[in-house]
């Protein structure tokens, strides 16, 4: 589900206190090297005995149920962990080198931040089997923070070569390896400043952006992308300090499987306590479902319990944060929560692309590709049995159907657009292409499995977008028959010798490589009326027959993600024909120019909110 953009701080989240500078060029090596001497060598000791755990916490909504599961920093009576014979005592944790000492000192037992973040300090925390991290609980996805870039910078493809400022070891590192994996490029084929901090600083990407012409791109939260482009559908003017031609290039608003927020526990510790932390999964997940009643109905009419619970995250963040209870519920919209059916999925379903095992990998192979761990020590799963009461009969939202998230008519809509000459260039977030031969009807795994894989995954990362498969036809015939109309006709004329020929239209010069105006001409039935040859059915033909080729690709698809277990949203990935209408070459002059147009396209592109289906949840 999409999230309104609030106004505020949003992701302040994970910040890593690191004595890191910008370093240009990049040393990604030595990223990973900073981050561990910020870490140092913490003594490992054993869990602190007292009856109130220390519990971290981040600046994120994902924690605002946390704050309401608990009553409070300390543990209320009549909390939903009090309930539960729970005791915290609630710590700001933004600090995530001062996270990981606590952690290996036994000061907490928890771990609070990003999977990936987990991941790139899994080596630190795995060489001892006591503090090995066990991962327990997958709180929310972000759909708060955004890739923003130049003028000039269209689509993901575009970053091949360009310079981005990224925050060092912070929560976007993991989404720019998702980004780049998408483009298919690599961290080569990119340049780095790492920013020390996160926002509010001179040293953070935003500013670096706005104060070096040099730098093409930024990782931004949504208070600092407002400041530059002034909004997720917006380009910068150069106005009230925002960047003449900045827009978002990508936002985890679509790419919705790319920042997971976790909490990983000490394995002695929860070898120790399962009952302990059986009891602290299923009580947050309770108050996730708590809070999230409590904001529709806020958002229905009003509510004043929610109110209060907004109220307590204020005076917890502070008015700094949180100026007004508005921006704490946009802290809170900008979190789509995993709850009970996500965490089953993440954990336990099979080919879940975006699940546990698929972040396990990739979190591990940034780790050490990027110098944070120089071998994989990998994290655990819970195991948790949540087929017990335990779950079942204390949880409300236990029995959801993953219904369909987009409105199939108002996706068509928007990319039929693409197929009638619209414009639609700002929302395309990467496009590629497969190409066929000549009278090709199958489309076979064997050929094209890499493609399809390709398809597969962007489809898991991008839950909030389209992916259009849209078919192409070669232009040649339906220019033939344009000629050869137009000449019975009378209206065409021919000068020039072969291979260098001009036409002209009712006396006027007609360009054949002007692919736009030859359609409407066609469509207004300036040729019609010919005996032997009618270019309109030409044209149809063809866009009959790239619709037909686009249906076929995506059924190719769709088997071969059964046929990998996967379970893909039918109404995600949309055919369409757009026919002759946007050849790579207009006017064809041999076969290996015509079959440069035979292909077929796949566009991920982002969709307004009317466009999906409304979900207190997604998983």
């Amino acid at each position: 589900m999409k999230h309104k953009i609030p106004l505020l701080n949003l992701a302040l989240r994970c910040l890593i206190a690191t004595a890191c500078i910008a370093i240009e060029p990049p040393n990604i090596q030595a990223q990973g090297q900073d981050f561990r001497a910020s870490i140092g060598s913490p003594a490992i000791g054993p869990v602190s005995k007292s009856k109130q755990l220390q519990l971290p916490y981040i600046t994120w909504g994902g924690d605002v149920a946390t704050f309401h599961a608990n009553g409070g920093l300390q543990t209320t009576q009549g909390s939903i962990f009090a309930q539960q014979g729970l005791s915290f005592d609630m710590q700001p944790a933004d600090d995530f080198a001062q996270q990981i000492r606590d952690y290996m000192s036994g000061k907490s037992p928890f771990l609070r931040g990003t999977f990936r973040m987990m991941g790139l300090a899994s080596e630190i925390i795995g060489k001892d089997p006591r503090t090995k991290g066990v991962v327990i609980l997958q709180m929310t996805w972000s759909a708060g923070d955004h890739l923003v870039a130049r003028q000039g910078l269209k689509t993901l493809s575009d970053l091949k070569g360009k310079t981005i400022a990224i925050q060092q070891g912070g929560p976007h590192v993991g989404m720019l390896d998702d980004i780049l994996k998408t483009a298919q490029l690599s961290w080569s084929d990119i340049r780095l400043i790492w920013a020390k901090d996160l926002t509010g600083s001179s040293d953070s990407p935003a500013e670096i952006l706005r104060n070096n012409p040099a730098v093409d791109a930024c990782f931004a939260i949504t208070p600092d992308m407002l400041g530059l482009c002034g909004g997720i559908d917006a380009t910068g003017t150069g106005a009230e300090g925002t960047i003449q031609g900045a827009h978002v290039l990508v936002s985890t608003a679509e790419l919705s499987r790319s920042i997971a927020d976790v909490y990983v526990c000490r394995k002695d510790f929860f070898d120790a306590n399962r009952d302990l932390i059986d009891k602290f999964v299923a009580g947050y997940l309770k108050g996730c479902e708590e809070l999230i009643d409590l904001k529709n109905k806020y958002e229905a009419g009003g509510s004043a319990e929610y109110e209060r619970i907004l109220t307590m995250a204020q005076n917890i963040y502070g008015k700094e944060v949180i100026p007004v209870l508005e921006e704490g519920h946009g802290l809170v919209s900008d979190c789509t929560f995993a709850l009970y059916p996500g965490n089953v999925n993440f954990f336990t379903q099979q080919g879940n692309l975006t699940g546990f095992e698929s972040f396990q990998q990739s979190a591990l192979n940034l780790a050490v590709s990027q110098g944070y761990a120089k071998e994989k020590m990998g994290l655990l799963p819970s195991g948790l049995n949540y087929q017990s009461d335990r779950f079942l009969k204390y949880l409300t939202k236990t029995t959801m159907e993953r219904g369909e998230r987009f409105r199939a008519e108002a996706v068509l809509e928007e990319i039929e657009l693409l197929s009638s000459g619209g414009e639609l260039d700002e929302k395309t977030i990467l496009s590629f292409t497969i190409n066929f031969e000549p009278n090709q009807t199958g489309f076979s795994a064997v050929q094209y499995g890499a493609e399809f894989q390709r398809v597969i995954e962007s489809s898991q990362r991008f839950g909030n977008a389209v992916i259009a498969i849209r078919g192409h036809s070669d232009p040649t015939k339906t220019l033939l028959d344009l000629i050869k109309a137009g000449s019975q006709k009378g209206i065409l004329k021919r000068s020039g010798s072969s291979g260098n020929y001009r036409y002209s239209l009712r006396g006027r010069p007609l360009d054949l490589e002007a692919t736009r105006d030859l359609v409407s001409l066609i469509e207004a039935g300036s040729f019609d009326g010919a005996s032997d040859h009618n270019p309109r059915e030409t044209m149809q033909a063809a866009l009959n027959l790239s619709k037909q080729r686009a249906v076929e690709v995506l059924k190719a698809i769709t088997d071969y993600a059964s046929s990998k277990g996967v379970e893909m949203d039918a109404s995600q990935i949309q055919p369409v024909g757009v026919g002759i209408r946007e050849p790579f070459v207009a006017k064809p002059s041999n076969l290996n120019e015509a079959k440069q147009n035979m292909r077929v396209e796949f566009r991920i592109i982002r969709v307004p909110a009317e466009a999906t289906n409304a979900s207190d949840f997604d998983f």
